[in-house]
């Protein structure tokens, strides 16, 4: 993922991330009209704002229980080295797992904390398996099953 340096937002902005936020289909033309602004200019202003990597992409939430994957497990993985190479190596390997939707660098006793979305224990179990352990330099994993989703936003409070 790359790195974006913050980037100054006036009240505009933010209120136009706010609306893209809760719906990211919006046309220029309502977005405009949502934000007081014309056309072109609210245009300039996302087409800055992207630009910038503020807006990095456009997608769809997916509701995970509705498509089969009703289970998300944390995950840290302590691997036997830190040195560059290691978390590289680990990095491009992680990647390649589907299950994992996101893997954060931590600090703390584990070098990294992932959540995975599979369908059952089960799939656990073969992600856990023939996935985690065998990606060379992991010393560790260990699992926690979410029992139940408390507060999931996927809008920043800008």
């Amino acid at each position: 993922m790359k790195t974006v340096s913050a980037v100054e937002l006036d009240v505009v902005d933010r209120k136009m991330l706010r609306t893209l936020q809760e719906d990211g289909r919006i046309s220029n033309v309502d977005l405009a009209r949502a934000v007081n602004l014309s056309e072109s200019a609210c245009l300039r202003r996302l087409r800055a704002m992207e630009a910038a990597g503020v807006i990095s992409r456009y997608t769809a939430i997916i509701n995970e229980r509705a498509v089969g994957l009703p289970i998300s497990v944390f995950v840290t993985v302590t691997l036997s080295s830190q040195s560059e190479s290691a978390l590289t190596a680990f990095e491009t390997a992680i990647a390649t797992v589907p299950e994992v939707v996101e893997c954060h660098l931590m600090t703390g006793g584990s070098d990294y904390l992932l959540r995975l979305v599979v369908r059952d224990v089960d799939d656990l179990e073969r992600v856990h398996s023939k996935e985690l352990t065998r990606i060379p330099g992991v010393t560790r994993v260990s699992s926690s099953v979410s029992m139940r989703t408390v507060v999931k936003r996927g809008a920043l409070p800008v």
